[in-house]
């Protein structure tokens, strides 16, 4: 009884709502790092997580299959789903050199919530039924009723901890693996990278399309934990605030996982006090709308050039490289 208090106080909710609220948005700013680290800004983050939920969560409906085995197909079709919107984007400002803002803000408005995930959601009449399989609390070795510790740590799903396995190995990734040094190198300078032998264009290909599905997968994150079915619009602009994430993150993947916790924790807010009945005086959409308010406080702090090299982003972020043009 001590322990069933102490974790259902405030504090230990809290943080552990965040961690679940939290990990889509890694999922999706890690991908997008991998993409900006390239020197590719990828403003479509929104609608790959759309159709990365939509189509997991299709995927998990058709899956006739055991529970752990549907939900991992379930994830696969889903990344490959972001990816394919990846791909779309990476060949508009890679190959043809089109602008990375346009392009990424017209690949949300074809895939978000009034455009191509919507449709697939009612074509395959998805709407109103509920995930045949959900990923939920592992409780591991017993350990989730341990006080304070035990549901932040150990009853998170494998989704969470998959994230927690992606930050270590893409910090390793970047900082002690000679491709990492080389993705590095094509986001600072890509003319001195070509000159190094580093193949510019498949580097940037590459981490944009992982930076797609990854974001397919944060998004099969709502439709097969957080919601464990399809509404339009699912995601509620976490693609946003999973690309304004990485600029809070200082394009390190160990301050992702803190951003998207603190945002996170903005995200159940309103849903932990309406649960506990605090605060019902004050509208929940003002609770809603903080990490969105974040979001716009973070972008603007870092809407200058200037600000974002202090900040360290890559020195040739959203600029196209063509090999002539050395």
């Amino acid at each position: 009884m001590v322990l069933a208090s102490v974790n259902d106080t405030f504090a230990v909710v809290i943080v552990a709502a965040a961690v679940l609220y939290g990990t889509p948005l890694l999922f999706a700013a890690l991908g997008e790092l991998l993409a900006e680290r390239s020197g590719v800004l990828n403003l479509g983050v929104e609608g790959m997580m759309l159709v990365g939920a939509v189509m997991g969560f299709w995927a998990v409906q058709r899956f006739d299959a055991a529970e752990g085995v549907s939900l991992a197909g379930a994830l696969a079709v889903a990344a490959v789903a972001g990816a394919g919107m990846a791909l779309i984007h990476a060949f508009l400002v890679i190959t043809l050199r089109a602008n990375q803002i346009v392009s990424g803000l017209a690949l949300t408005i074809f895939a978000g919530a009034a455009g191509l995930s919507s449709y697939l959601g009612n074509d395959l009449n998805l709407s109103g039924s509920p995930a045949e399989h959900a990923f939920s609390g592992l409780d591991i070795a017993g350990l989730g009723d341990l006080p304070v510790l035990g549901p932040i740590l150990f009853d998170q799903s494998a989704l969470v901890y998959l994230s927690w396995l992606l930050v270590l190995a893409i910090g390793v990734y970047l900082a002690r693996t000679r491709p990492g040094l080389n993705l590095r190198a094509v986001g600072e300078s890509p003319a001195s990278a070509d000159a190094m032998g580093i193949d510019v264009t498949a580097y940037r290909y590459t981490h944009t399309l992982l930076g797609g599905a990854l974001a397919g997968i944060g998004g099969a994150c709502f439709s097969l934990q957080i919601t464990p079915q399809w509404v339009g619009g699912l995601t509620g602009g976490a693609g946003w605030i999973a690309v304004a994430l990485v600029i809070f993150a200082f394009w390190r993947p160990d301050l992702c996982l803190v951003g998207a916790y603190l945002f996170g924790a903005f995200s159940a807010l309103p849903s932990t006090l309406q649960a506990r009945g605090w605060l019902t005086s004050i509208p929940s959409e003002v609770f809603s709308s903080l990490p969105y308010v974040m979001t716009v406080l973070v972008l603007v702090a870092v809407s200058s050039g200037a600000a974002r090299r202090r900040l360290g982003a890559p020195a040739a972020l959203g600029v196209p490289y063509v090999r002539e043009e050395r």
